[in-house]
Order: structure tokens, then sequence, then C-alpha cells
């Protein structure tokens, strides 16, 4: 059996955090669809135990079955705006910062040919 990434086994407080809450709110959305466990595993191709363990925010869930979910219930689409570079305040502002100031200057050249 393969070893568990540091990540996987003792993941951040904000990342668990933020799985545990995409988690319920699948969890919420297959509620509200009035969807068994089994019914969204059906659709998405996986055992009911996977599902359950997306709706848990389990860190060693792999993403295809948190977008799997996504994908089943429609919400999909909700995802564009992750990772937006649009977005990335401080990437753009990095990226700013290595430009140059201004433009090189023009040489003159002589015209003595």
């Amino acid at each position: 059996m393969p070893q568990l990434s540091p990540l996987v086994q003792q993941p951040p407080a904000a990342l668990e955090q933020a799985l545990q809450r995409l988690g319920r709110n699948i969890r919420t959305a297959r509620l509200r669809r009035r969807w068994r466990l089994e019914d969204v595993a059906e659709r998405m191709g996986v055992s009911r135990f996977t599902v359950a363990d997306v709706e848990r925010g389990k860190p060693g869930t792999s993403i295809a079955a948190y977008l799997g979910a996504l994908w089943v219930l429609g919400l999909l689409d909700q995802l564009e705006a992750v990772a937006d570079p649009d977005r990335d305040e401080e990437g753009k502002a990095l990226e700013a910062s290595r430009q140059p100031g201004q433009a090189p200057r023009r040489r003159r050249f002589d015209d003595d040919f």
C-alpha cells in the first residue's frame, strides 16, 4: 500500500476546513434533491463509500470524486472562478513588480557614415 503524504495525513487546518465545507455543501445539495448516496454514486460510477468520503471532506479522496459529485449535482460550472488568473491579486502584483518601470531609452545614432 502506498504511503499517504503528510498533506493527507495531517492537512493544514485551512485545507481541512475547506474540504469539510465543500463536503457539507455537496451533501446539502444532494439532500435538497432528495437523492440517496447510492443515487449519486451510481451516476458518478463510484461506490457509495466514495460519495460518503466526499461528503465528509476526507483529504485522501481524489479531486475527481469531488468534481464528479459537483458534476452530477449540476454545480460544476461554479468552479470557473476557482484559481481564475484575473482574480489572483497577489500574482498580478508580483508580475507587475517584475515589469520594467519604463521603456528603454533610445540610442542616438550618428549620421556620419
